[in-house]
């Protein structure tokens, strides 16, 4: 009897040192309690939910409580959550996501008005300012340039460079880009308030030209030799951005360009969401160089959103009465698509009800993450 009792003793002993209950820290605590506030903002506020729902679930399957070795984690080699990671860590979830973009967007608002391309253009200081900000703060120039990249508001732009250039920090950095991301509707409608006067913010635009459809079919293939030629190291992302837009707009290829842009792409965001959310193992996340990425990205999205609304601004000085750009597109500079361009035309509301400038506002969007691919291949070439 006595031996019975020691076998089942020594057996619940095992099992429950392989609990969850008896290997939590504070830290997975900590983590969860993170995740389930992504989960809650995702639901009740429905900020960004098809990225914050699967990233925040992410987070909690990630720090869940383990014992290593059972191949369970996601940094254990052959485990599920490992193979399902390595679309991360090896940069293939982002151009299928790109691909995706390219076959949902239509460029006609930025062919109607090119030079609203400068405006996205414009939003991109926001990266190279916190390149030189993270380097003054001691980090290495290929991990200044992986957390710089969150300043372009792109996700899967920023989990592609920091996969090749900080591998280290890659879930610091895809958690930081997707959350100011989704925080676009809090972050960014102050700050065009306070670089805009009323007068700016009642400018009517007129409305855009009719774009050809052989303009839209010359354009993806236009814009490919053009970014890439000058930025070679861009071409996963362009490239698919591009095929991606060509499928859209060729009117022969329908059926693959809904599939990229709807099954695809839901695909993989699912999986690029919740594998990102799963990376941040508190032993891995929880460190001061996190507090600094997150510390960074704020400010490089705001000077991203601030140098979009400047740059309008100060073009504005350039151009006659009647061709003036309402200065409330600039914010969309950043590739937010297209939640920024919706805060462009919320904000255009609140103070005109009659004045949209939803499609205005597509054109710098569209132009910003053109941008932001090109800043990361710019940033590759030089560093990778």
């Amino acid at each position: 009897m006595n031996e019975l009792l020691s076998f089942f003793g020594e057996n619940f002993q095992q099992f429950w040192e392989f609990t969850g209950f008896y290997n939590v820290t504070i830290p997975h605590l900590i983590m969860i309690v993170v995740g389930l506030f992504f989960i809650y903002l995702a639901i009740k506020h429905e900020f960004e939910p098809m990225l914050l729902v699967p990233i925040g679930f992410g987070i909690l399957v990630g720090n869940i409580p383990f014992q290593l070795g059972n191949e369970i984690g996601i940094y254990e080699e052959g485990s599920v959550l490992n193979i399902l990671y390595n679309g991360v860590s090896a940069g293939w979830y982002p151009p299928l996501i790109f691909l995706g973009i390219g076959a949902m967007t239509d460029f006609s608002a930025l062919l109607a008005n090119p030079k609203l391309m400068l405006v996205g253009a414009s939003a991109q200081f926001g990266i190279f300012g916190a390149y030189m900000v993270a380097l003054a703060l001691g980090f290495a120039p290929d991990q200044a340039a992986g957390i710089a990249i969150i300043g372009g508001a792109d996700g899967p732009t920023a989990i592609f460079l920091s996969s090749k250039l900080a591998p280290n920090m890659m879930g610091a950095i895809a958690v930081s880009a997707y959350s100011y991301m989704a925080l676009v509707p809090l972050i960014q409608p102050p700050i065009m308030k306070l670089f805009t006067t009323k007068k700016e913010r009642l400018i009517k635009m007129k409305p855009a030209r009719t774009v050809s459809q052989t303009e839209k079919i010359i354009f993806p293939i236009f814009g490919l030799l053009l970014t890439c030629f000058f930025v070679p190291s861009a071409i996963p992302l362009l490239g698919m951005l591009f095929f991606g837009n060509l499928l859209r707009e060729s009117g022969v290829t329908t059926r693959l360009a809904k599939t990229a842009s709807n099954a695809l792409t839901d695909i993989v965001t699912m999986l690029l969401g919740l594998t990102v959310g799963a990376s941040t193992q508190a032993s891995e996340f929880l460190t001061l160089d996190t507090i600094k990425i997150f510390a960074l990205g704020a400010m490089a999205f705001i000077i991203a959103s601030s140098s979009g609304v400047l740059f309008v601004k100060f073009f504005n000085l350039f151009l006659p009465e009647g061709k003036k750009i309402n200065p409330l597109i600039g914010n969309a500079g950043v590739s937010a698509v297209p939640m920024a361009a919706r805060i462009s035309n919320d904000q255009g509301l609140k103070y005109d009800p009659s004045n949209y400038l939803l499609m205005h506002a597509m054109g710098p969007n569209v132009a910003g993450v053109i941008g932001s691919a090109v800043a990361a291949g710019v940033l590759l070439g030089f560093l990778g």
